[in-house]
C-alpha cells in the first residue's frame, strides 16, 4: 500500500493520550493470535453487476466515450476496479435474468435483438453479453461468476450455456463460441441457479417445492456437461412478514444438499433497516447481517446432518449495498458488511457488493474513488489470512430494533506471510471518539504500525444521500510492548496494521 502522510499529527497524538470521552467504563480490545475463526475466503471481496439502465451501459461500458478500450470499456474505471483486487463478479442478475435469454447476447452485435426487460421496465439491447462480460472479467482480473435463468429459463438454456462457455470444441455451442472469435474456452467456475425465486417481484415466482424441481434437475445437466463447476441455490430473499424465508431455505438446503456448494443470502441495508435513517439507526446493520447469517449457518448445518451429505455448503452472500450514497456514512455500511462476513469466515466463503459500478465515481473528466471504494480498499487489499475471534468490550446503545449495540465494531485478521494482525473497527458513535487499549493476549507488537482511517462528515439524518467528502488517510505509529492505546475517532472506520514480534 503506498503509504500517504497526511493524517493530522493533533488526531495521532490526541489517539493516544485522550481518554474514552463518554464512558466510565474501560474500553478493551483483546487479541489472541491463537484463536482463529477460518481462512478469510478471498471471494468475499466479489462483486455483482447487472444491465439495469446505467449500472453497465454508459459506466462500464461505453463505446462513444473518449476513456474507452477497444473493446467499448471505460479504461479510467478498469484501472481502479483493478486496484480493488475483486476476484469474482457475479452477472447478468439480478432480477433481469429471470427473463433473460443467453442468446440474445452472443454474436454479430449489430444481429443482436433488443428485448422488452420486465424486470426494470428498459429495453435491453444486448450488447453486453457473454463474450464482453468475460472480457470484462478478465481486464479486472476476476473470475467469473455466471446466474442462470430460473424463472422463464429452461433446462436446454442452462446446460447449453455451460457448454457455450466450458467445452473446448467439437459440440455446437462450443464451436458456435469458437465461430465468434473465442477457441479458449472461458472456464466459468461458479454458476448460480437464479436469483431470488422466491420473490414476488420476480419473473416465474416458484414455490421451494417447484423451485427445488427445477433446480435439481438443471444441476444435474450442467454438471454432466461440466463436472468441476461450483453451484450456487437460490436461497431467500423475500424477508417480509408474510414470507417464512426460514422455511424456504430449509426446504431448499435438505432437498438439494450433495448436490449445491453455496446458499445465496441477499440482504440490503435500505431492507434491513426499515423507516430509521438515523446515524444510530444505521449502524445496527452488523447485528441483522450476523443475524441472517447465523440463522443460515444453522439450517446448513442441520440439513447436512439430516441428509448425511459429506459436500460441503457455504454462504455466498452475493447480493449486498450500502445504499448511502458518496458519504461516510456508506464507507461504514461497507465496512459493517466486511466486518460480518469476515467474523463468519467459516461459513461465509462468497459476497458481492451491488454494484459492480457503484465502486467508483463517474463525471465527464474520468472516473474517481468515492466513498465505497475508500472503504472496500482496505479489506480487498488488505484482509487476508485467518480471521480471529477478537475480543471487545466498550460502551452501547439500544433501539426499537436492537438491544445492546455496541458502539465498536470490531474484526481481526491475521496474516502470517507478513506477520501482521489487521484490526478492523468501525466507531459507531456519531460524535464522540473512543478510546480502547488494544491487548495482545500471547507475544508482543513490535516496531511501527500504520493507521489508515475513513473519515468525513455526517450527512443530515433524512438525507442519507446527500454527497459530501470523505477522506482516506495513512500514518506511521511508533510502538512496542503488548498493550496499544488508540482513540478511534467518531463515525470512522479506522484499519491499524499490527505487527508482530
Amino acid at each position: 500500500m503506498k503509504r500517504t502522510q497526511f493524517l493530522p499529527i493533533c488526531m495521532i497524538i490526541f489517539g493516544f493520550v485522550s481518554g474514552n470521552l463518554f464512558s466510565q467504563n474501560p474500553t478493551v480490545i483483546k487479541i489472541d493470535p491463537d484463536r482463529t475463526i477460518a481462512t478469510v475466503d478471498p471471494n468475499i471481496y466479489g462483486a455483482f453487476v447487472e444491465p439495469i439502465r446505467t449500472v453497465v451501459y454508459g459506466n462500464i461500458y461505453d463505446p462513444g466515450s473518449s476513456f474507452a478500450d477497444e473493446n467499448g470499456f471505460r479504461k479510467d474505471v478498469i484501472q481502479l476496479l483493478r486496484e480493488l483486487k475483486i476476484p469474482v463478479v457475479r452477472w447478468p442478475g439480478g432480477n433481469y435474468v429471470s427473463g433473460y435469454n443467453w442468446e440474445d447476447g452472443i454474436g454479430p452485435k449489430d444481429q443482436r435483438p433488443a428485448r422488452l426487460d420486465l424486470a426494470w421496465h428498459q429495453v435491453e439491447t444486448n450488447q453486453m453479453g457473454t463474450d464482453e462480460y468475460v472480457k470484462l472479467c478478465k481486464l479486472i482480473g476476476s473470475e467469473n461468476f455466471i446466474c442462470i435463468n430460473a424463472g422463464t429459463g429452461t433446462l436446454d438454456q442452462a446446460r447449453h450455456w455451460v457448454e457455450y462457455c466450458n467445452i473446448e470444441k467439437g459440440t455446437w455451442y462450443s464451436d458456435l463460441r469458437r465461430k465468434y472469435g473465442n477457441e479458449t474456452p472461458f472456464k466459468v467456475k461458479y454458476w448460480a441457479l437464479g436469483n431470488e425465486i422466491d420473490g414476488p417481484w420476480q419473473m416465474g415466482q416458484k414455490s421451494a417445492e417447484d423451485y427445488v424441481k427445477f433446480a435439481l434437475e438443471a444441476a444435474k445437466l450442467m454438471q454432466w456437461v461440466d463436472k468441476d463447476i461450483k453451484l450456487i441455490a437460490s436461497g431467500a430473499s423475500n424477508y417480509k412478514p408474510d414470507n417464512n424465508w426460514i422455511d424456504w431455505n430449509d426446504h431448499v438446503l435438505t432437498k438439494m444438499a450433495g448436490s449445491i456448494d453455496y446458499l445465496s443470502v441477499h440482504r440490503y441495508a435500505t431492507e434491513a433497516l426499515g423507516n430509521d435513517r438515523s446515524f444510530s439507526g444505521m449502524m445496527c446493520l452488523g447485528l441483522d447481517l450476523d443475524q441472517k447469517i447465523e440463522t443460515v449457518k444453522a439450517l446448513i448445518l442441520k440439513a447436512m446432518m439430516k441428509t448425511g451429505s459429506k459436500r460441503p455448503v457455504y454462504i455466498s452472500f452475493d447480493e449486498w449495498s450500502a445504499g448511502f450514497g458518496n458519504s461516510i456514512t456508506a464507507s461504514l455500511m461497507v465496512a459493517q458488511h466486511l466486518n460480518s462476513f469476515i467474523r463468519h469466515a467459516d461459513i461465509v466463503k462468497m459476497a458481492n457488493i451491488t454494484m459492480l459500478s457503484s465502486l467508483v465515481g463517474y463525471s465527464p473528466e474520468g472516473a474517481d474513488k468515492n466513498a465505497l471504494f475508500k472503504a472496500f480498499y482496505l479489506y480487498s487489499n488488505n484482509c487476508h489470512g485467518k480471521a480471529l475471534d477478537v475480543y471487545a468490550s466498550c460502551e452501547k446503545y439500544s433501539n426499537d430494533v436492537f438491544k445492546d449495540i455496541p458502539y465498536l465494531d470490531v474484526t481481526a485478521v491475521l496474516n502470517d506471510a507478513t506477520g501482521t494482525i489487521v484490526l478492523n473497527v468501525v466507531n459507531r458513535h456519531e460524535t464522540n471518539p473512543i478510546t480502547a487499549d488494544i491487548v495482545l493476549q500471547t507475544g508482543e507488537f513490535t516496531g511501527s504500525a500504520i493507521a489508515n482511517e475513513v473519515n468525513g462528515k455526517i450527512v443530515a439524518p433524512g438525507n442519507p444521500r446527500a454527497s459530501e467528502p470523505v477522506n482516506s488517510t495513512s500514518a506511521d505509529i511508533k510502538f512496542k510492548g503488548n498493550t496499544v492505546k488508540y482513540t478511534f475517532p467518531a463515525h470512522s472506520l479506522t484499519q491499524l496494521m499490527l505487527p508482530l514480534k
